[in-house]
């Protein structure tokens, strides 16, 4: 929780008499490697910040492929943002990637922990707009970039995603399949 809250106080004044209050409405959870947190279609789905390992949002592609959308090291968060707002199911996976320790919170809960410290409205309203923000560049680099800029930028602009999550991840999560970034990687070696 120590984590938490020095991540809160990176974006809000916050007192450790006001964070004792926070505790409660969060579940610390640990997850196995490959442990799906959430099914697409599923009740309950919750915001949750990752203390420890890393965590992916994906769905099933027409073509039966995972395609991931987001990811989450430490200290992040990750959640299906529109259906979380407005309390539905989501059509996307979370899914821990390696064993991870997260946090997690549910809409009630989070609406509830609003109410009681309405300064942390400024902190969860720049985490969305960092999700926002990076959702963002990751479209501009899709739409910008040839394949092979998209990989390098990203690599260039992330390295802990690079060098945490494994290539094949980072591939769908750049839209490349996971073969043309090992061509690529092993170009650049050459």
């Amino acid at each position: 929780m120590k984590d938490l809250f020095n991540h809160i106080c990176n974006y809000c004044n916050l007192e450790k008499e006001d964070f004792l209050e926070i505790e409660p409405f969060f579940k610390t959870k640990t997850v196995s490697k490959k442990e799906i947190i959430y099914t697409s279609g599923g009740k309950n789905l919750k915001h949750y910040f990752v203390l420890s390992g890393c965590l992916q949002m994906y769905y099933i592609n027409n073509r039966g492929f995972e395609q991931t959308l987001q990811f989450a090291i430490k200290n992040w968060w990750i959640t299906d943002y529109l259906a979380f707002q407005k309390n539905q199911s989501s059509e996307f996976y979370i899914q821990a990637i390696e064993p991870s320790v997260i946090l997690e919170i549910s809409y009630a809960k989070q609406d509830a922990l609003l109410l009681k410290l309405p300064k942390l409205e400024t902190y969860f309203r720049c985490i969305y707009q960092i999700a926002l923000g990076a959702a963002n560049m990751r479209i501009k680099y899709i739409f910008s970039y040839s394949k092979e800029e998209v990989y390098f930028r990203f690599r260039e602009a992330f390295p802990d995603f690079v060098n945490n999550v494994p290539q094949y991840l980072v591939a769908t999560y750049l839209g490349l399949s996971p073969e043309y970034v090992s061509k690529i990687r092993k170009k650049k070696i050459n």
